[in-house]
């Protein structure tokens, strides 16, 4: 185990007492220097280096000098390209200047969205300990999975065949062996899993489901089949869960927040669609199909049984972030 630090608070404290170079013994005070290198006639700030490193997130304790004086060679060597750049003009160039441009829209639009999303209250101890209360199989009633697993690239008109196919398997070697005749594509995989690491929307039917049954997720491509060859419990108190569901719950309510001063900016907003676009609504992109509840065991085969979820949500990606890394560290 090791202890990791965020990197930008600690060098702007690491490199303000280099730059400082002021003893206790002396009788004047030099102002702090912000420059920590000079590249030819330029210069590379402090505040340029604390950028960088700001965006490596955590690094192990020991290894913080190695990753700034990594992170100040990075720096050199991309001063040393952009004045090359402009001694050719290259910040003239149309693409690039066109590259620039983009980049600092992209840059604006996230400050913005950013600081709308920050405004949002922090969730109360009661929207914590609800979500903790509806999502059982992800913190009270948590197991760790052995699975056997086929990523199916399937087209739709097959998924019912393909159904019938899970209820009556008596394992996912005959499952692959059907897949493998009709020449369906799949990818086959086994290990460990635990419940953060699974779409939630499967969570509910894998928390009650035993050894041998096999679960069908819904993917954007076709399915996804994964039998459970063991399970073992390992639950998450509310106490050790409280962080990563506030993290998730602000990360929610910070999506949500930019998407109502979309909406708001686009109702106050005068947009006219001109040229080949004039008259024409925007076209929304489908989500992906519902599918059907839980079916119930098969009778041929009582060992599998099928139940099928809906592809998980990005939300839903934050959640098993950061539940990952909470477990990860519970242990």
């Amino acid at each position: 185990m090791y202890r990791s630090v965020r990197l930008a608070p600690l060098f702007a404290l690491f490199f303000a007492s280099l730059l400082i170079g002021c003893s206790a013994d002396s009788e004047r005070a030099k102002p702090a220097s912000q420059v920590v290198v000079k590249v030819n006639k330029d210069e590379i700030s402090v505040h340029q280096l604390n950028e960088l490193l700001a965006r490596a997130g955590d690094v192990p304790a020991d290894q913080v000098t190695q990753a700034s004086g990594a992170a100040l060679e990075r720096l050199i060597d991309q001063e040393l390209m952009v004045q090359q750049a402009r001694d050719r003009k290259l910040d003239r160039d149309p693409k690039v200047m066109q590259a620039i441009e983009t980049a600092r829209r992209e840059i604006l639009a996230r400050a913005y969205a950013e600081q709308v999303a920050g405004m949002g209250p922090r969730p109360t101890g009661a929207q914590i300990s609800a979500f903790y209360a509806d999502n059982p199989g992800l913190f009270s009633k948590r197991r760790v999975y052995n699975i056997q697993e086929l990523n199916v690239r399937i087209p739709a008109e097959r998924l019912d065949e393909l159904r019938e196919q899970v209820q009556a398997a008596n394992n996912m070697q005959g499952l692959a062996a059907w897949l493998s005749e009709q020449g369906i594509p799949f990818v086959a995989s086994a290990g460990v899993k635990p419940a953060e690491q699974l779409p939630l929307e499967i969570l509910g039917p894998l928390s009650t489901m035993k050894e041998g049954q096999v679960a069908i997720n819904r993917t954007p491509t076709g399915v996804s089949l994964m039998l459970i060859e063991a399970a073992r419990d390992e639950p998450i108190d509310e106490v050790r869960a409280r962080p990563f569901i506030e993290q998730y719950l602000t990360a929610q309510a910070r999506t949500e927040l930019a998407r109502a001063e979309i909406k708001r900016l686009r109702d106050i907003a005068a947009i006219e669609y001109v040229g080949e676009f004039a008259g024409k609504a925007p076209t929304a992109v489908a989500n992906a199909p519902a599918a059907g509840n839980a079916t119930a065991p098969a009778t041929r085969a009582p060992r599998v049984t099928a139940s099928e979820v809906v592809p998980a949500t990005s939300n839903d990606e934050t959640l098993r972030t950061a539940l990952e890394k909470g477990a990860a560290g519970l242990k």
